[in-house]
């Protein structure tokens, strides 16, 4: 197992906000825009200096593929640039997804031409983002959870193609536009890191099932990391994965992520006594390091409602053991930062951000900071600190006196 020394972290901040960017188009074929839904376009400034009080120096954003490429070929980064000059300006580190969730109106997963056009979608985005930050490190997130768009596209109509019983077909076609992207990126400048960032989940077996149904959601579980399996080559080959691609694994993990089926029910992570088939989640984190032996980050976790703090600090305590297990956890992202609606019902806002969303009828929702969130988050930041810290003095060489013979 490798040690937290042999990782050094390319973010700014072990504490990360991720700003809701999803462009998609939602159930009902309406296209979304959580960038300005959310206010955040119009409040970038005020957003990223509300980050200071809580020492937070790197955030996740999205360039929204479907605004840039309203043509085939023909990119406009207006709004990119809005977003870098901002970063520029109050020294925050951005992490940038390019395809999350959202593709070009003529464009689908199944498209013939989606991975070419996604290629070259990458290398003018390194063109655009190196003719003005030519030297700091640039980290890119080619296309966000894979695994769940698969699903959501192709099995259960959620968004486009719009399928049922297509999710394998729906995942190789964008498992073949991220290995093009990646390839692209890599092509145009070797420096860049790859973040992936995929759902990290468990469907159990229920008590007293039988061997072959245990067996089965265990195999169920394993699918979560065939996106990363392809992408390192161990599995469909001829779409060009390489171990090399594998650089930083991203991790998304929510309250919901565990479940059993037949018939599906959610399985509850705050149960007391704890639910037997609850896997915590320092287990699952230590399972996908072991799996790739690469440096982690929870790049997206959070919570509704009244239980925000309670989460967050089950978090926390999690995080922290796997820390003290030997996962190389570069950090953790709270998305989304500010709150934000549901894909489908706009008007359902889901009360899960650091800053709850104020809805006015005469300009973008105010920002409310949500207190015991914030208090929370200042006592987990203290616990993880003094997790990391003692993880490295552990895993420091001692210096002992030379013998003499």
């Amino acid at each position: 197992m490798a040690n937290l020394t042999t990782h050094q972290s390319p973010f700014h901040s072990f504490w990360m906000a991720g700003f809701e960017c999803t462009d998609q188009l939602n159930a009902f074929g309406n296209r979304v825009d959580f960038l300005t839904l959310t206010g955040h376009l119009q409040l970038l400034h005020e957003d990223y200096q509300r980050l200071n009080q809580f020492h937070i120096r790197t955030v996740r954003e999205g360039i929204r593929w479907s605004q840039v490429e309203k043509q085939p070929y023909q990119y406009d980064w207006s709004t990119v640039q809005t977003l870098l000059d901002a970063g520029q300006a109050l020294g925050v580190q951005q992490v940038w997804d390019l395809c999350h969730f959202g593709y070009p109106d003529d464009l689908t997963p199944l498209h013939p031409m989606f991975a070419r056009r996604f290629g070259a979608l990458c290398r003018a985005f390194v063109d655009f983002y190196r003719s003005q930050r030519p030297d700091d490190v640039l980290i890119v997130t080619p296309i966000n959870e894979v695994s769940f768009m698969s699903w959501l596209g192709g099995d259960v109509r959620g968004t486009s193609p719009y399928c049922v019983g297509q999710g394998w077909e729906v995942k190789y076609g964008l498992m073949r536009a991220y290995i093009e992207g990646v390839a692209a990126l890599r092509e145009a400048d070797p420096s860049i890191r790859i973040m992936t960032t995929e759902p990290l989940i468990h469907i159990a077996a229920r008590p007293g099932a039988s061997r072959t149904t245990r067996q089965r959601m265990a195999e169920y579980t394993d699918h979560q990391f065939q996106s990363i399996d392809i992408l390192a080559g161990r599995l469909c080959p001829e779409l060009g994965g390489k171990l090399e691609y594998i650089d930083i694994l991203g991790f998304n993990f929510y309250y919901d992520n565990q479940w059993m089926l037949d018939p599906y029910e959610r399985i509850g992570w705050a149960d007391q006594p704890a639910h037997p088939q609850w896997k915590p989640l320092r287990q699952l984190l230590l399972m996908a390091h072991q799996r790739y032996s690469s440096p982690i980050v929870l790049s997206e976790t959070s919570h509704p409602g009244v239980d925000r703090p309670k989460w967050l600090n089950y978090v926390v305590q999690e995080c922290a053991a796997a820390v003290q297990q030997g996962v190389p956890l570069q950090g953790v992202c709270l998305y989304p930062i500010i709150d934000r609606p549901d894909w489908d019902f706009l008007d359902n806002w889901h009360r899960s951000g650091l800053w709850d969303a104020e809805l006015r009828p005469d300009g973008p929702p105010h920002r409310v900071l949500h207190q015991p969130y914030a208090e929370a988050l200042l006592l987990g930041q203290q616990q993880m600190a003094a997790a990391l810290e003692a993880a490295t003095r552990r895993d420091r060489p001692s210096k002992r006196p030379l013998s003499v013979s």
